[in-house]
C-alpha cells in the first residue's frame, strides 16, 4: 500500500527530471548517479510520488517484458547504490529514510520542493486566479526549470511516455498562461518566441494561435498576426472544425486597426478558449468539447471544476438547439462515473437531469443506446435526492445496456445504479455486487476510468464490512491503476481510506492521518465530498465522553448537533433537536448519520428516537458505521443496536 510521508524528510536532496534525471545535495554537490538503469529506476520512483512500487513493477519499468533472470537482484543492487548516494551518512543497519523498503517494494520519500517536476506542477496550478504580474513571474521561473525531455533514460516505457505527455501538456498550458499574463501586462513582444514554438508543435491549438496573433499585433506586426490567424483557420477547417467566434472577432479588429479586447482572465482558466463553447450552433464543436471535458473531469482540482462549469454551458447550448438526437449525444457523452452520491453543485445537476429528461421525451423510442445513456445521466445527476426518478432511470439504463452488447455503456449504467443504491442503510453488499461486475467488464475491455470506479466502490464496501485487509489490498490496486492512467483524484479516496483503517484499529495517529487526508480535498474540486467530512471523521476517534463543541459538519450538522449537545450535558437541547431530527439524506453517510442520532438518543434518554434510529440501522448490523464511505468509520453499528435493546437474532 502507499507509504505515508516521511516524518522527517531529508530536504537537502534535490532531484531533476525535467530533462536528464540527476540531482544534487544542498551544497550543490552533484549526486553520483551511476548508469542509465539507476537513473531510470530513480525516475520511476520519483514519478510514483511516494507510493510504494513492488519489485515486479520496477522490473517491468526497467526492462519491459524481457527482464533478465536476475532482474530482482539487479534492482536490489541499484537500490543499494541509490541509497548510498541519497544518504551517504546513513550508518549500517540504520533504516533508510529517503528510499525506503515497503513490503516487496520500495518508495522514495522526498518533499515536493525537492523535485523540479513537482515544483513546476505546483506553480502551474497555483497560477490560476492570481494577478498577471505574479503569474508571469512564477510561470517564467517554472518554465525555466525545463532542460529537455523528461525521464529520457526510461526510453519508451509506458509509464515514462504517459508522464512525459502529462508534463509536456502542463508546460503548454503554462506557456499559454504566461503569455496571457504578458499581454495583460503590456509586454506582448516577450510572449512571441515561446508561442511561436508552441503553435509550431500544435497547429490545431487554437488558443495558442489566438495568443500569438495578439502578441504579434501588440508588437506592431499586424501582417504576421493576420497570417497566423489565417493559418489557424485553415488547419481547423482541414480537420472539420469550425474556427471560434473569438478568432473571427480578433481578425476583424486587426483589419480595422482596433485594439483587441484582452482576455484578462485567460491565465486563470483551467482550460483555454479552444475548449470553450463560443458558437452554440457548432454541433461538431459541442461534441468535441464534451470529449475533452471528460478528460478534465478526472484530472481533479481546477480541471474538474472547469469541466463542471463548461458542461453547464454545453447543456444550455444544446438545449436551445431543439435537436433531441444531438442532445442525447452531448448530454449522454459526459459518461464520467461518480464515486460520491452527493452532487458538488445540486442546482447544475438538476438542470442537466431536466435537460436529459426533456431529450428523452422527444427521442425516438427505438434509439436504445441514446436512451440508455440519457437514463444513466439522469440517475447520476439525481444522486442523493429523495426522488424515485433516479433509481428508476438507473434500473432502466442497466436493462437497456445489457441488451446492446456495449461494455462501456453497461459500465456507465452500472455506475449510475451504484450511486442510487444509497437511500437506506445496509446496501454495501449490493453495491459491492454491482461494482464487481463493473471491475470485471472494465478489466476485460480496457476501460480504466470504470475500472477505478469499480475498485473504489469495492474498497468502500470492504471497509463497511470491516474487512480492513481487503480494503487495503483494493486501495493498493486503485493507486497502482491510478498512477498508470494519471487519475489523481483516486489518491484522495485511498488516503482517506488509509486514515479510516487506522481509526478502525484504534490507532492514536488516526486524527493526524484524517487531518492530513483532509488537506488533499482542498482544491480537489469536490465540495460535495469535502463538506463536513473531517468533522464526522473526528467524532469516531474521540472518546465517547469527549466534547464535540469544535466540530461542525455543514449540511450534516442536523444529525451531529444533538450528539454535540448531549456530550456537553445539555440533554434538554439535545432532546429538542431529536424530536424533529429528519431522516438522513440518501448517500454513503446514511449509516454514520443514523449512528450519531442513536448515540445522542441514548445519552439524552430519548427512547422514541433511539428506537427509530435503531430500526433504520438494523439492516447494517454487520457493518462499521461510516465505513460505506471508505473514508471514515464511527465504530460497529451493532454497538448502537445493543445500546437500544435490539438483540441479534439467535
Amino acid at each position: 500500500m502507499p507509504c505515508p510521508p516521511s516524518p522527517d524528510p531529508l530536504g537537502w536532496v534535490t532531484l531533476r527530471v525535467l530533462g536528464p534525471t540527476d540531482g544534487a545535495r544542498a551544497d550543490g554537490t552533484p549526486l553520483a548517479l551511476h548508469g542509465a538503469r539507476h537513473r531510470a529506476l530513480l525516475g520511476r520512483l520519483v514519478a510514483a510520488r511516494g507510493r510504494a512500487l513492488p519489485v515486479a513493477e520496477l522490473s517491468a519499468a526497467l526492462w519491459g517484458e524481457e527482464a533478465p533472470p536476475r532482474a530482482v537482484g539487479a534492482i536490489r543492487t541499484f537500490v543499494g547504490d541509490l541509497r548510498h548516494t541519497l544518504e551517504p551518512d546513513r550508518r549500517p543497519r540504520e533504516p533508510a529514510r529517503v528510499l525506503t523498503t515497503v513490503g516487496d517494494g520500495y518508495a522514495l520519500l522526498l518533499p515536493d520542493d525537492a523535485v523540479d517536476g513537482r515544483r513546476f506542477e505546483r506553480a502551474t496550478d497555483e497560477a490560476a486566479g492570481r494577478a498577471p504580474r505574479e503569474v508571469e513571474r512564477s510561470l517564467a521561473a517554472a518554465i525555466a526549470l525545463w532542460r529537455g525531455t523528461p525521464y529520457p533514460e526510461a526510453g519508451d516505457a509506458p509509464w515514462a511516455v504517459e508522464e512525459r505527455a502529462r508534463l509536456t501538456g502542463l508546460r503548454d498550458v503554462a506557456i499559454e498562461r504566461r503569455a496571457a499574463a504578458l499581454l495583460a501586462l503590456g509586454r506582448p513582444h516577450e510572449a512571441v518566441p515561446t508561442l511561436r514554438e508552441l503553435v509550431g508543435r500544435h497547429p490545431l491549438r487554437e488558443r495558442a494561435s489566438l495568443l500569438l496573433a495578439r502578441a504579434l499585433d501588440g508588437s506592431g506586426q499586424s501582417a504576421e498576426s493576420l497570417e497566423v490567424l489565417g493559418t489557424a483557420r485553415g488547419e481547423l477547417v482541414a480537420v472539420g472544425l469550425d474556427p471560434s467566434r473569438e478568432l473571427d472577432d480578433l481578425q476583424t479588429s486587426i483589419l480595422r486597426h482596433e485594439r483587441p479586447r484582452e482576455d484578462s482572465d485567460a491565465f486563470s482558466r483551467a482550460t483555454e478558449a479552444s475548449t470553450r463553447i463560443t458558437d452554440a450552433h457548432s454541433r461538431l464543436r459541442l461534441e468535441s468539447t464534451v470529449a475533452l471535458l471528460r478528460t478534465l473531469a478526472v484530472s481533479g482540482g481546477t480541471g474538474l471544476a472547469e469541466a463542471r462549469s463548461q458542461r453547464s454551458e454545453i447543456v444550455d447550448a444544446v438545449d436551445r438547439l431543439g435537436d433531441p438526437a444531438l442532445a442525447a449525444r452531448i448530454i449522454g457523452g459526459f459518461d464520467v462515473p461518480s464515486i460520491w452520491p452527493r452532487s458538488d453543485d445540486e442546482h447544475a445537476s438538476a438542470a442537466v437531469a431536466a435537460a436529459a429528461l426533456r431529450a428523452l421525451d422527444e427521442l425516438d423510442p427505438d434509439g436504445t443506446t441514446a436512451r440508455a445513456r440519457l437514463l444513466a445521466v439522469v440517475a447520476v445527476e439525481l444522486r442523493g435526492s429523495r426522488t424515485r426518478t433516479g433509481r428508476a432511470s438507473a434500473d432502466e439504463a442497466v436493462r437497456l445496456a445489457r441488451g446492446l452488447g456495449n461494455p462501456e455503456l453497461l459500465c456507465f449504467a452500472l455506475s449510475a445504479a451504484v450511486v442510487q443504491l444509497c437511500d437506506r442503510p445496509g446496501l454495501s453488499a449490493e453495491r459491492d455486487r454491482v461494482a464487481a461486475e463493473i471491475v470485471d467488464l472494465a478489466r476485460r475491455h480496457d476501460l480504466p476510468t470504470f475500472h477505478l470506479h469499480g475498485l473504489l466502490v469495492r474498497m468502500q464496501s470492504a471497509t463497511a464490512r470491516g474487512d480492513l485487509a481487503e480494503a487495503a489490498s483494493l486501495a493498493f490496486a486503485v493507486d497502482t491503476l491510478a498512477d498508470r492512467h494519471e487519475r489523481p483524484l483516486a489518491r484522495v479516496f485511498t488516503l482517506w481510506n488509509e486514515a479510516a483503517r487506522t481509526a478502525a484499529r484504534h490507532d492514536p495517529s488516526a486524527e493526524t492521518r484524517y487531518r492530513a487526508a483532509a488537506e488533499t480535498l482542498d482544491g480537489a474540486g469536490m465540495p460535495g465530498v469535502a463538506e463536513g467530512l473531517l468533522a464526522l471523521a473526528l467524532v469516531g476517534v474521540r472518546a465517547d465522553d469527549a466534547p464535540l463543541d469544535d466540530l461542525h459538519a455543514g449540511a450534516y450538522d442536523p444529525w451531529l448537533a444533538p450528539l454535540r449537545h448531549a456530550r456537553a450535558g445539555e440533554t434538554a437541547a439535545a432532546a429538542a433537536l431529536l424530536d424533529d431530527v429528519p431522516d438522513p439524506t440518501p448517500g454513503l453517510l446514511v449509516e454514520a448519520l443514523w449512528s450519531l442520532v442513536a448515540d445522542a438518543a441514548t445519552l439524552a434518554a430519548h427512547p422514541r428516537t433511539a428506537e427509530r434510529s435503531c430500526r433504520a440501522l438494523e439492516p447494517a448490523r454487520q457493518e462499521l458505521a461510516g465505513g460505506a464511505t471508505g473514508m471514515l468509520v464511527l465504530g460497529p453499528v451493532a454497538d448502537r443496536l445493543t445500546s437500544c435493546g435490539h438483540a441479534e437474532d439467535p
